[in-house]
């Protein structure tokens, strides 16, 4: 077997950062080679776990720092929008991104085409919810093929049948269906505009309204396990799309500390992200509320360590946990509803209860409590009897531990990175 290079350009984000982390780690077992391509911001990460990385800008050139900066400050100053539903976030938060990510796409354009020459990958693999065009027409002169990764929720490739992404609607709610899509295509359409002219710019033909990317004609891979699948009115043809039933990378290990009180009781996992952490205040709360109970927590409180001055007994707190590390030892999860976080808790068979504030934790929330693996709660409006309730329920429910254990042998069995890497191997290889 030649040994074959295998570019990865996910988006400037942990999610799907750490998801073609994964990949790529299975890929260079199989005796290949892994290479990154980045946003400047995230080099240290790919490079962390001993793969090259090539930066491409995406924004205005700034130190890495400054760049972490800016979406920490962008996340933090929509806060207020966080308690808003779905519908209401498209005029601010849903906004501001897909103007910031359109950006993107035209800053790439600047570096990616060089990149790709000097590297000369055998695959492309791209996770992102745009189009970058250089990627196709770097594969169409070279006769190579590229494979597009979605790390969202699975609804991010469209179905008449399916909730629009990011909606949070229920599955079978129409109603919901069309009055998200009515308004998110009112408000993105002088944005969506302004991309296709972009695309008609590179030699790209238009997409239609709300549409930035489209299926790679080789290959799509979807993380979503099939026990929360949506019923969709075109199924997906397995030639082209393939779900990697989650996606889980390899990590350091972690060993649970031992706590000054209820020590023998069940373990939390409590994650909002690394930009989610930001809302202390949410986060206060909810230590403050665990505090009464007896049980154990981790909670992640990202770069804000110096904002809790006074820690419970019964919980711990920390920057960064190796989340495929802590997530197997621990008995429940309350998360923000990232992709990861919705993957990695039913890889390994925990309930979790999801507090979305953005994008696609509104879908998986929903998704969680409409497939019987958890509970939606509502980020700030909840009390500290309905939140112990939900805990006890995930504890205790014998129909969501057999269903939990159900899916994770299920999504254990097929391990999604060794799938990614052998398919990744085959078109390689053609």
């Amino acid at each position: 077997m030649s040994k074959k290079t295998i570019a990865f350009f996910p988006e400037a984000a942990f999610g799907p950062a750490l998801n073609s982390v994964g990949i790529a780690q299975a890929v260079e077992k199989l005796g290949h080679k892994a290479v990154f391509l980045s946003d400047p911001g995230f080099v240290e990460v790919y490079e962390g776990y001993g793969f090259p990385c090539h930066p491409v800008n995406l924004s205005e050139p700034m130190p890495p720092e400054e760049m972490a900066k800016f979406w920490e400050d962008f996340i933090n100053g929509h806060i207020p929008n966080f308690a808003k539903s779905p519908i209401d976030q498209i005029d601010n938060y849903v906004k501001e991104c897909w103007e910031a990510i359109v950006d993107s796409a035209k800053w790439a354009e600047k570096d990616l085409p060089q990149v790709l020459e000097k590297l000369q990958p055998d695959v492309v693999c791209v996770d992102n919810v745009i189009l970058f065009p250089a990627i196709k027409r770097y594969a169409k002169e070279n006769g190579k093929p590229w494979v597009r990764i979605i790390s969202c929720s699975e609804n991010e490739i469209e179905d008449p049948a399916i909730p629009p992404h990011l909606s949070g609607c229920g599955e079978k709610d129409s109603g919901c269906h069309a009055r998200y899509r009515a308004r998110f295509n009112e408000v993105i359409k002088p944005i969506h505009d302004d991309f296709n002219g972009f695309l008609e710019s590179c030699g790209e033909s238009a997409y239609p309204l709300g549409e930035f990317f489209e299926a790679s004609p080789h290959m799509n891979f979807l993380l979503y396990p099939e026990p929360v699948r949506f019923d969709r009115s075109q199924p997906l043809d397995p030639a082209r799309f393939q779900y990697l039933e989650g996606c889980v990378r390899e990590d350091e290990p972690y060993t649970v500390p031992t706590f000054k009180a209820h020590n023998d009781k069940p373990l939390l996992y409590v994650s909002f992200g690394s930009l989610g952490a930001g809302d202390t205040d949410l986060l206060k709360r909810l230590i403050a509320a665990l505090a009464k109970l007896e049980l154990r927590a981790l909670v992640n409180v990202g770069d804000y360590m110096a904002a809790y001055d006074s820690v419970p007994d019964n919980v711990h707190l920390a920057s960064w946990y190796p989340q495929p590390s802590v997530i197997p030892q621990v008995d429940a999860v309350i998360h923000h509803g990232g992709n990861n976080s919705f993957t990695e808790c039913l890889y390994f068979g925990k309930p979790a209860i999801i507090m979305p504030y953005v994008w696609d934790g509104h879908d998986n929330a929903t998704r969680v409590q409409e497939t019987g693996h958890g509970f939606k709660l509502d980020r700030y409006r909840w009390t500290e009897e309905e939140l112990a309730e939900k805990i006890h329920r995930m504890l205790s429910d014998p129909a969501m531990r057999e269903k939990l254990d159900a899916t994770a042998k299920h999504s254990q069995g097929q391990h999604g990175p060794s799938k990614a890497a052998g398919i990744l191997d085959t078109l390689a290889g053609q």
